[in-house]
């Protein structure tokens, strides 16, 4: 039965409701840029601008129809600011300020390909809100999908809706996702702002506004608490429970664009404040994640799709909706008409962060001391540690999810041993995010019927050959790594030549554009190993320590119950 799905895999654990991938391994990135820069051709072929506006970096790249990234510039900001512990709140006209500085320093490094843009277009982080007024200005800062902050005693959803989810017994869960709806807190808290409120815009929706003068927003970057229907891929119908359960008015929400969709044109302000040419078709993509799928060339569920950022995840597209947890939906892919399964692991990379934080003092030193990222001297760590890490085993939940674990969840690190060191923890770490992704896996599967046979990898994690080896031995599969780093924004260029047809649909673009890289095979050996880990011990972790889990809670207040309504501690 479908009803509609919120989103999913969401989470009050302190840092998270809808983790963009990040890099945890900023120092790979920087080799890559220069790497990945091309001879420009002869300018009487068509380019096409991506912004990818991402949490600590804004960047503007240009793709030519082959797939090429023929350039690129990457701004630094600040990820947010915080008013009260857990908030992140950004100014919404500080992306926009700085994607115009960002457009300004690529046609200054070249000023050839200026003239040979046939379009823009936008990928965002998701779920990041902004409210704005008739004239389209912010009433307050962009909430972003980073905050923590929950709203208490948000009225049930009443009527046949609310006797439904009473008998699924899923009343604990509505009121959880009510809870960390944002509209909800300024509903509650700002009821001033609410008032004034003229639309209710994602991110994405603001800086296209900026763009065109248009509030209208992609279909393939509406992921976030709004009354969207998942399945339809547009606005919920008006008598669903979401609009009751978010309070929103329909005349607040922008026009729904599909994904390759002109969404307008480069207005003139916009094209003194950004450097953007005037006149520009500025085209509707879709979400970082989204974008980033399709640029992996993830099209069928038979190819999986893993992100290894900050927060880590593992995607299959289809053409059919299906939830891959209940009431967790299929967000909009990139591609028209499909869907993305997706499973979240929240603060998944953000673990090797962390290690080096609180362990790698030495490794931080020695990175130092030769000029490299400390997770280069964290590889070579782990280069004689044994497959299985002598027996020591991570439940990666540092934060736990909605559906998967389970609110209460949090993580363990068994087998311990006087044989062990800092570096079988480190591989541990990285086994463990393989074991529950590999999870993840299981579940999409179970959905769609059908085995994946090839997983390719994307995001900071996936410059090291040790990641690569180990997520290939735990799935005993190929791993392919995409001839990019920047797969969000070549997926959003995918779409752009399609909307401004320069392809003439979408398998000519992905065929012409989309090429894989190195291709990492299972070791046969190493994967019975992981196999036999798996199975027989890190899928009974969780079953086994699950009351614990809730003692814990029911002790210390920690992690909250889901619906709580008090701010959750940060990490």
């Amino acid at each position: 039965m479908d009803i509609d799905g919120p989103p999913g895999n969401c989470n009050h654990d302190g840092v998270s409701k809808m983790r963009r991938n990040q890099s945890c391994f900023p120092g790979f990135l920087a080799k890559r840029i220069s790497a990945e820069s091309k001879e420009i051709p002869p300018m009487n072929s068509e380019l096409i601008l991506t912004i990818d506006v991402g949490t600590q970096s804004i960047r503007a790249l240009v793709f030519d129809l082959r797939g090429n990234l023929l350039e690129k510039v990457a701004t630094p900001i600040e990820p947010y600011f915080s008013e009260k512990p857990g908030w992140a709140e950004q100014d919404p006209d500080y992306y926009w300020e700085n994607i115009g500085l960002t457009v300004r320093k690529l046609w200054q490094k070249n000023p050839r390909v200026k003239t040979a843009v046939a379009g823009v277009t936008i990928t965002t982080q998701r779920a990041s809100v902004v409210n704005v007024d008739r004239q389209g200005r912010p009433l307050r800062p962009a909430i972003l999908y980073l905050d923590q902050r929950t709203t208490a005693d948000i009225p049930p959803v009443k009527g046949p809706y609310g006797v439904l989810f009473k008998s699924l017994r899923l009343g604990d869960m509505l009121k959880y996702l009510q809870s960390q709806a944002e509209v909800n807190w300024i509903r509650a808290h700002q009821p001033e702002i609410w008032k004034a409120t003229y639309r209710y815009l994602f991110l994405s929706g603001y800086l296209n506004f900026r763009l065109t003068g248009n509030f209208s927003d992609s279909v393939g970057s509406q992921v976030g608490y709004v009354p969207f229907d998942y399945r339809r891929q547009t606005w919920s119908r008006s008598l669903n429970w979401k609009w009751q359960a978010l309070g929103m008015d329909r005349d607040k929400l922008p026009e729904l664009v599909p994904t390759g969709g002109i969404l307008g044109k480069v207005s003139a302000k916009a094209a003194e404040e950004s450097g953007i040419p005037f006149g520009l078709p500025v085209v509707a993509s879709a979400a970082d994640k989204a974008c980033e799928v399709l640029g992996c060339g993830c099209v069928t569920p038979e190819i999986g799709s893993i992100s290894y950022g900050t927060a880590t995840t593992i995607n299959a597209t289809s053409t059919r909706y299906l939830e891959p947890i209940t009431l967790i939906p299929s967000y909009p892919s990139a591609l028209p008409g499909h869907y993305n399964m997706e499973i979240l692991l929240n603060r998944g990379f953000w673990l090797v962060s962390w290690f080096i934080k609180e362990f790698g003092h030495l490794e931080r030193q020695m990175a130092e001391a030769e000029g490299v990222p400390p997770e280069v001297i964290c590889d070579r760590l782990i280069a004689g540690i044994p497959p299985g890490s002598m027996g020591l085993t991570v439940q990666p939940y540092w934060s736990p999810g909605l559906r998967m674990p389970g609110t209460e969840a949090k993580g363990a690190i068994i087998g311990f041993g006087d044989v062990h060191t800092r570096g079988h923890l480190y591989r541990a770490i990285l086994e463990g995010l393989g074991y529950a992704l590999r999870e993840g896996r299981e579940r999409i599967e179970s959905k769609t019927k059908a085995p994946m046979k090839e997983l390719r990898v994307s995001g900071g994690g996936s410059q090291s050959r040790q990641v690569l080896q180990i997520t290939a031995d735990i799935f005993n599969l190929p791993v392919v790594r995409p001839s990019t780093f920047e797969t969000a924004g070549l997926g959003a260029a995918v779409v752009a030549s399609v909307g401004l047809g320069l392809h003439k649909d979408f398998d000519a673009a992905i065929a012409d554009m989309i090429r894989t890289g190195e291709t990492v095979a299972p070791r046969l050996e190493n994967a019975r190993l992981y196999d036999q880990l798996y199975r027989q011990v890190y899928r009974k972790i969780y079953p086994r320590v699950r009351p614990l889990y809730k003692a814990i809670r029911s002790i210390t207040g920690y992690p909250l119950a889901p619906g709580s309504g008090t701010d959750s501690p940060a990490l």
